[in-house]
């Protein structure tokens, strides 16, 4: 049973993006807009669409062929800067798109260009959704992590984080966790609301090692200060119980269906922690 709000857009939803949006790779501006058009091309978020006119001229590169889309036929780009060239992630739509507002727009893939930015912000990973609300409180109930029988974390002052779409997270006091379980690693992801962590840990529990169940944000965004230095673990792989009460085990798009794996947009150096 979900304890927590879904999304609510269709795909091939669009609406206009009353911000600024600019594009920086190689060093320039490669698209300058205050025209831009959020689409969902799958519910959780949307993807900007910019204005062709809104392109830096000479950027864009056409491959020479198309392919069909929900949205409708695209034709596919590379695009280039001096020296840096990214093949095949732009697609522009024409005249005969299927969802009328997205004519004559291209849809860029996010890692085309070195950053993205909404008026003199960097964005991370994806547009942040205009449906999407996350709000960090402090709160006074009684948290328990556990993992295999072991306690990872214990503490009556977490700062809970809802965010539409995602079970609540629980971040914790350092002070509250029993590190003697965790094992920094590499990863380094990145959230639109929550800027980019600054930790990672595996949680050993027995003698299974489980990769990557914890992380950081040691300078979280303005927005969600109240979690910065506090630690997460994923619900969707770890025993949480709340003022007594085990919480069951949420199902999200960040695991696949079919085998509880990471969805491919998680890696070690991209992605997006919950």
């Amino acid at each position: 049973m979900r304890d927590y709000p879904v999304m609510i857009a269709q795909a091939n939803h669009v609406e206009p993006v009353p911000r600024r949006v600019r594009a920086i790779l190689n060093g320039e501006t490669v698209l300058d807009t205050t025209k831009a058009l959020y689409c969902w091309e799958w519910p959780y978020y949307p993807q900007y669409y910019i204005p062709l006119e809104d392109v830096k001229d000479g950027v864009l590169s056409p491959h020479g062929y198309a392919h069909h889309s929900p949205r409708g036929k695209v034709s596919v780009h590379g695009v280039r800067v001096g020296d840096v060239e990214r093949p095949n992630s732009a697609r522009l739509l024409g005249e005969d798109a299927l969802v009328g507002d997205l004519k004559g727009t291209v849809r860029f893939e996010w890692g085309a260009v070195d950053s993205w930015l909404e008026e003199d912000e960097q964005v991370f990973v994806h547009p942040r959704n205009p449906y999407v609300r996350v709000d960090a409180l402090r709160s006074t109930r009684a948290v328990r992590v556990e993992l295999a029988g072991a306690v990872l974390a214990r503490s009556s002052c977490p700062v809970l984080v809802f965010e539409t779409g995602l079970p609540t997270r629980y971040y914790i006091n350092r002070t509250e966790v029993d590190f003697s379980h965790l094992v920094p690693t590499t990863t380094v992801t990145e959230c639109p609301y929550k800027g980019r962590t600054t930790g990672y840990w595996s949680v050993r529990a027995g003698v299974e090692l489980h990769p990557d169940l914890a992380w950081t944000y040691d300078f979280p965004t303005r927005q969600l200060q109240p979690i910065a230095g506090l630690i997460a673990f994923y619900n969707e792989k770890v025993d949480i119980f709340v003022d007594g009460r085990q919480l069951e085990r949420p199902r999200t798009h960040f695991f696949s269906d079919k085998k509880g794996e990471w969805y491919s947009t998680f890696t070690s150096t991209r992605g997006r922690a919950g």
